[in-house]
């Protein structure tokens, strides 16, 4: 490796514009997709659900475009922990950078659960060795070994190197692609217009399915993380963001459409994966309609992949600024990785499936706070930059600037409401509410161990 590839905080600068716009398509579209588009469609109706991401894609690219400016302003290592600190200063950057650290966490968490609980809808007898029940659903212990084994996997991909993790998820993608292709090719071949009555649900049902959009797209902010990883122009950071998040919508609706064509959305909501049964009846085929169930499980992967990247990223971040211990710091002297950071979302990884399947709920609606929040400091820092350094290169630069950062502003403050008590997304106590806690308090424990926290104490 020579100095030339390396990055003064000894991070390897290899990733292409090919690789972040894969890296962060693929963090977008997740397991989601193959497990809600029923619901969606039966909310909203066919023409209503596919309107809904119309717009839910359009709010995020308001977002999108403030966090491309910055990248491609400040384009290193931690993204959101480098604009926030400029602008809001330590305190700012800290509760900035932990919340969105928590958000990649927990979605490597619940990949953790996920990938057991999509094995266990296409391999019959999956379910075996009970060991205990949280809340009601039990835990087995194939379901413990296989998400601790992905946890291990995914984690190793990411320690040797951020190419091999860069080539994983090109491959990955690439799968969940090809079965998008073959949904839409079944659907314009033998699909049916949807029988649904209406073909627009209700209002209602459509602001349900809005609701729902922006945690969908949650992954373009992965490209910032790992900025400085990559070997592009920064002006074309802000541009991958925006595409990207564009690809992911294209996606969504086709998948809405094809399965759209396949089934009713009563029927299709009936499914543990309404994309898989749309696909094997529009081919007549169980084996056709597995290959899509494993496509979801591509989509795992995926997202895994990404978010262990990012959160690796972050947490790195705050380390090297001094806010974290000083060996979540390090980079790996052969591979050029955070290795202890990339480690120590592992062990969380490991540790999840050992709650259940009851973790899936709990995990993204908590991480799913600590994301928004993010967003909101990012957007509040944009307008504080703008205002105090107005000379700042901007290769990327949104057009009229304050207004369409007081539009994200004010939309990502919508989204923290939504979760907040009183809200249709509030976080439930004990569990999600207590997760929360968890983290903040394991944050303010690591800060006390850091250089500025020791030096704050003494």
């Amino acid at each position: 490796m020579s100095e030339a590839d390396t990055t003064e905080r000894g991070l390897t600068k290899a990733l292409s514009q090919r690789d972040l716009l894969v890296l962060a398509f693929g963090a977008m579209i997740g397991w989601g997709w193959i497990v809600l588009s029923g619901q969606w469609i039966d909310e909203g109706g066919p023409i209503g659900a596919i309107s809904a991401f119309v717009i839910g894609g359009t709010l995020v690219i308001f977002v999108a475009v403030i966090y491309g400016e910055l990248a491609s302003a400040m384009p290193f290592v931690g993204g959101e922990h480098v604009y926030s600190h400029r602008a809001l200063g330590a305190l700012g950057s800290f509760v900035c950078t932990w919340a969105i650290a928590f958000g990649y966490v927990s979605v490597a968490a619940f990949e953790a659960v996920a990938l057991p609980s999509a094995l266990a809808f296409v391999i019959p007898g999956f379910n075996a060795i009970e060991l205990w029940s949280i809340a009601g659903d039990p835990v087995y212990g194939t379901w413990v070994l296989v998400g601790a084994g992905g946890a291990a996997v995914m984690t190793g991909v990411n320690y040797v190197g951020i190419r091999p993790a860069a080539q994983f998820q090109a491959i990955v993608t690439l799968v969940i692609a090809l079965a998008g292709v073959v949904l839409v090719i079944g659907a314009i071949t033998g699909g049916q217009p949807s029988p649904d009555p209406p073909v627009i649900g209700g209002a209602a049902g459509i602001f349900g399915v809005v609701l729902a959009t922006p945690f969908m797209f949650v992954g373009f902010d992965v490209i910032p993380q790992a900025a400085e990883e990559a070997d592009v122009p920064t002006r074309s950071l802000g541009t991958i963001i925006v595409a990207a998040v564009l690809m992911a919508t294209l996606f969504y609706i086709a998948v809405l459409w094809g399965s759209s064509r396949a089934l009713p959305g009563a029927q299709l909501v009936e499914s543990p994966l309404p994309a898989a049964a749309a696909m094997e009846t529009l081919y007549d085929s169980v084996t056709v309609g597995q290959l899509m169930a494993l496509a979801g499980i591509a989509g795992i992967l995926t997202s895994w992949n990404a978010f262990v990247i990012g959160g690796s990223r972050a947490i790195f971040a705050m380390a090297e600024s001094g806010m974290l211990p000083a060996f979540l710091a390090k980079t790996h002297p052969e591979y050029n990785t955070p290795h202890n950071a990339i480690v120590l979302i592992g062990v969380s990884s490991v540790l999840a499936p050992l709650f259940g399947e009851g973790m899936l709920g709990w995990i993204v609606n908590a991480g799913g706070l600590g994301i928004v929040l993010a967003w909101l400091f990012v957007c509040v820092s944009f307008l504080v930059l703008r205002r105090r350094e107005p000379g700042m290169e901007r290769p990327f630069k949104v057009p009229a600037g304050y207004a369409m950062g007081g539009v994200a502003l004010v939309l990502s403050a919508f989204f923290v409401v939504l979760y907040l008590p009183g809200g249709p997304s509030a976080l439930v106590w004990p569990y999600e509410w207590l997760m929360v806690l968890l983290w903040a308090l394991l944050g303010v424990g690591l800060f006390a161990l850091s250089p500025r926290g020791r030096a704050f104490v003494g």
